[in-house]
């Protein structure tokens, strides 16, 4: 049973909640998960300002698959096309150009943080993580911050995914491996490093995305073997599943409002909207408001 906050060293906190606050919590996920703001930032901040307990590192990890869901689903058409060019490239063993080189360059650039996963894992799963500490959240939105700012100084915003080179692939996959430090971002690291790598703003985001798949999955998949393993209760199970719901649907319309919104404008809003929330997380910590 998973009643309680901590089950066999699993953090299950979204077991004490109920169906409201799930639905809540799974539309900031949703939105926090794909946006450069940091889904773990906001899933430890808002249940601390409503007074609501930690819905815990598994529930964050297991909504991955919602937002699995709404990037496969909005970006069909280029997921059916690595697809098949990926296993049309298996079958030739050619990778140099088209589908399959971005195939390929998917699969490497998975690879670090996939190590780095499960390296780390012990620490970043474990019931009381300092990683999931509002200082360390604090002190990542604030770095976050200066780089995106860095790369809207300096970058060229020039590229498209077509374009990318076996570097960039790499680059932006060793980027992807801050995201385990709770507030760096997956999508906020990797289009991060995208934007520094010279890429248009709505296509280092579409190359956040899709670059994005297989740690997404991974991770949700994971977790979901994890939380089955330890056997929560029925109760539990259907307030995963309204997370979930709620989480997909928050996640395609953040989707569709990121690409829409860098197609016309800069990252200077998640610039500022990432170091308010580190500036308001260290604060916060150092005159005890959530104690």
């Amino acid at each position: 049973m998973a009643a309680a906050a901590c089950s066999a060293g699993l953090d299950t906190g979204f077991a004490m909640l109920d169906f409201g606050q799930i639905v809540v919590l799974g539309l900031v996920q949703g939105v926090s998960e794909l946006l450069p703001i940091s889904s773990t930032a906001h899933m430890r901040v808002v249940p601390a300002l409503l007074g609501w307990p930690d819905p815990g590192s598994a529930f964050s990890a297991l909504m991955q698959l919602a937002a699995l869901a709404a990037v496969v689903s909005y970006f069909r058409r280029d997921v059916g096309s690595i697809v098949g060019g990926g296993l049309a490239a298996l079958r030739t063993r050619k990778f140099a150009t088209g589908p399959g080189r971005l195939a390929l360059g998917i699969v490497l650039a998975t690879i670090p943080i996939v190590v780095a996963g499960v390296a780390l894992a012990p620490m970043l799963n474990r019931c009381g993580s300092p990683l999931r500490s509002l200082e360390v959240i604090g002190a990542a939105s604030l770095v976050m911050a200066l780089l995106l700012a860095a790369t809207e100084w300096f970058a060229s915003h020039r590229r498209t995914v077509e374009q990318a080179s076996w570097r960039d692939f790499l680059l932006v996959g060793l980027a992807q491996v801050g995201a385990l430090i709770p507030g760096v971002s997956r999508s906020g690291s990797t289009l991060t490093a995208a934007l520094g790598l010279g890429f248009k703003r709505d296509e280092a985001a579409r190359f956040s995305f899709l670059l994005g798949l297989p740690a997404i999955a991974l991770a949700g998949l994971k977790e979901a073997w994890e939380i089955a393993k330890v056997g929560i209760d029925a109760h539990a199970v259907a307030l995963l599943a309204v997370g979930l719901i709620a989480g997909s649907l928050a996640s395609f319309a953040a989707i569709w409002g990121l690409m829409r919104y860098l197609e016309r404008m800069s990252s200077w809003a998640f610039v500022i909207y990432r170091a308010g929330m580190g500036i308001f997380l260290l604060w916060a910590v150092a005159t005890g408001m959530f104690a």
